[in-house]
């Protein structure tokens, strides 16, 4: 039997007999790209709301940034959060390199530009007609951006769901601040990394199943979603 064919049957095997080791990386992979996306939002849906519906100046030097900053090398951020959290850094005192913290705030810090970005542009795509039509009937500054955020929902929906299949399908900023320890930083995509390179393809293609199958399904289940609201 061919190795690939092989490994695949295996690796359908690991997941059907609900191999501990498997869904526990699973587990820690969703756990940490969650609370990183929905901690990145809580700055990133602000700032997209002041870059998208009001004017202040150096707005289009900022929306520049934060579009640049999409691309920006995981290895490359990851060094600086590791500078910050190691030991010898700012942040040292509080020990979170080599922690699920440690990936959480490095993974926050790489979708931040991707939420701001799209957010912003899902905002600024509403008709502007509708902004002055709720200002004619007397809508307050808040009450004009909800109603400004009610018809971009499908779009901030799109931006979130962007930035948490970024984190969660990352590497670089996982394997520098994590380390990769086993029963306590290992997640997805850092195992597939380490057992592609010590020869078990089984585990490696089973674990690779399940990080395809959360961002398709997700994906899936989003556009759904979608179209039954429309």
């Amino acid at each position: 039997m061919h190795p690939i064919i092989e490994g695949i049957i295996q690796a359908i095997n690991l997941i059907l007999t609900g191999d501990r080791e498997v869904f526990s990386i699973a587990a820690l992979s969703l756990y940490v790209s969650v609370v990183g996306t929905l901690l990145a939002c809580t700055w990133s849906i602000p700032a997209a709301i002041a870059l998208a519906l009001r004017n202040f100046h150096g707005k289009r030097i900022l929306k520049g940034l934060f579009n640049a900053f999409i691309g920006i090398p995981t290895v490359a951020l990851g060094l600086y959060l590791y500078l910050l959290l190691s030991r010898a850094g700012p942040l040292g005192y509080f020990q979170l390199l080599y922690t699920p913290n440690a990936i959480i705030i490095g993974q926050s810090a790489l979708v931040t530009p991707i939420i701001v970005s799209f957010a912003t542009g899902a905002l600024e795509s509403v008709d502007p007609d509708l902004r002055t039509l709720a200002r004619t009937l007397g809508a307050s500054d808040r009450q004009t951006y909800n109603v400004v955020i009610k018809e971009a929902f499908w779009g901030l929906v799109l931006a979130i769901l962007a930035a948490f299949n970024r984190a969660f399908a990352e590497l670089g900023v996982a394997m520098m601040l994590g380390g990769n320890i086993r029963g306590l930083t290992r997640v997805l995509t850092t195992a597939i990394s380490l057992e592609t390179a010590r020869g078990d393809i089984a585990l490696s293609i089973a674990l690779s199943f399940i990080l395809l199958g959360m961002v398709m399904s997700l994906s899936i289940a989003i556009n759904l979603a979608r179209k039954t609201s429309q």
